[in-house]
């Protein structure tokens, strides 16, 4: 495979952007080789600006459920922008947007827009402070929330790909305040809400984790969470930027029967364009400005580019079938995979929800962030590289998750599963 030009703007990139990439994951350094360089994309598929042409699992890292440039989300992005592409006024489109993300989504009465997962979050545990009057939070080890201060701490994604296990310049007085369990151990939640309940703000959950790979809830989990934060007086926070309306129209949330307090969101809201938002109860919201003291804003927060998009992506989304048909390709996609690392006796572990998907190169049963880190990167890095050279684009790091799209078709997936097995031979050696 040629990547001739890729590499020599990776070179390029380097001399005016930190490490040549605006974020961490894409610099391929989990896997080796350069970064490519994608130059289009329609449907499933991208290409690179060397003509490399792949069937595209990453999607933009989830957001993009019915393909690339989809010609209704696309018309309506280019109808917006002949009007103007920022007022830092209301418009419309955010009412309307607004209003399809409180019909969908069971626990959210109000919602604020913002433009960033890392925004939403930030903002919805600031509320909670305020709220409750507390300081400390509980967050769980190997989920990631954004990039804020008092999340950095044992997170996932794109900190597990590059081997930081914390990162400095956040402050010590902000990290002591973040409480840090293991996802799925209820028991170790009961136990410190015991003893520091009262002491505690909210805690955020990815109600599917996705920022390790995906790794679903085990059953009476996400109420365990439910129950104890409410006997504390805390809130709960779920983070559904991932999860929100890839599982399910009305997200984890919706598919699991357990409401939180405050839902953060991103990614799919937006159709392909930067966009977050943190929603809940209308008593909690109500105490954000200009309602309550809680302060929160943002010039391009509701922008009418991103809100356009966001509408066609969710009336596509409320079709009727969508959610069978995502279910059907990815139980499918992930038969053929399963089958491929039996035939070559390969060990890896599988989990999927939705059109969430991941595949662990480890023996373990994977429930948590120490399970996820038995992993074989190494084996994982060679697979990836085989997998680019049979057409098929894929998250370069063993710990982020795959996605399935409304427009893979039987033959992409056909294809996908031939190329896994070469890839899985080439990886094995």
């Amino acid at each position: 495979m040629n990547k001739k030009k890729s590499e020599t703007l990776f070179q390029k990139a380097k001399e005016y952007i930190p490490g040549g990439v605006n974020s961490p994951v894409r610099a391929f350094k989990a896997v080796g080789g350069n970064p490519l360089f994608i130059n289009k994309a329609s449907g499933s598929r991208v290409w690179d600006v060397d003509g490399n042409e792949f069937i595209d699992y990453v999607s933009s890292w989830g957001p993009l459920i019915c393909g690339h440039t989809h010609p209704q989300i696309v018309s309506a992005i280019k109808s917006v922008a002949e009007r103007g592409t920022s007022f830092g006024a209301p418009t419309e489109l955010e009412i309307e947007l607004a209003q399809r993300v409180v019909d969908a989504v069971p626990s959210i009465e109000t919602v604020r827009m913002v433009n960033s997962g890392t925004e939403a979050v930030m903002s919805a545990l600031r509320l909670a402070r305020g709220v409750t009057g507390r300081d400390k939070i509980v967050k769980f080890e190997g989920c990631y929330h954004g990039h804020g201060d008092s999340l950095l701490v044992k997170a996932g994604s794109g900190l597990m790909s590059l081997g930081i296990p914390d990162c400095p310049g956040i402050v010590a007085d902000l990290a002591k305040n973040t409480l840090t369990l293991t996802f799925n151990d209820s028991e170790a939640v009961k136990e410190l809400f015991d003893k520091q309940g009262n002491e505690i703000a909210c805690l955020i959950v990815e109600p599917i984790a996705g920022n390790m790979g995906v790794v679903p809830p085990l059953p009476g989990f996400l109420q365990t969470l439910r129950d104890v934060t409410r006997k504390a007086g805390a809130l709960l926070i779920f983070d559904e930027v991932i999860s929100g309306f890839r599982v399910s129209l009305g997200g984890a949330q919706k598919l699991y029967g357990i409401q939180p307090d405050l839902t953060c969101l991103g990614k799919v809201i937006g159709g392909g364009l930067p966009v977050g938002a943190y929603g809940g109860r209308r008593d909690l919201m109500e105490q954000i400005s200009p309602l309550g003291n809680v302060y929160q804003a943002g010039t391009l927060s509701g922008n009418p580019l991103a809100m356009a998009a966001g509408v066609e992506m969710l009336k596509l989304l409320s079709e009727d079938g969508v959610y069978e048909n995502l279910e059907s390709k990815s139980e499918q996609l992930c038969s053929g995979l399963k089958e491929n690392v039996a035939s070559l006796g390969i060990q890896a572990h599988f989990t999927r929800v939705g059109s969430m998907f991941s595949m662990f190169f480890t023996d373990s049963e994977v429930k948590d962030f120490p399970t996820v880190k038995t992993c074989d990167t190494e084996l994982f890095g060679r697979y990836f590289n085989a997998m680019l050279e049979e057409g098929v684009y894929i998250a370069p790091s063993q710990f982020e998750a795959g996605f399935m799209t409304t427009v893979h078709t039987e033959d992409d997936i056909g294809q996908t599963i031939t190329a896994s097995k070469k890839a899985l031979e080439k990886a094995k050696g």
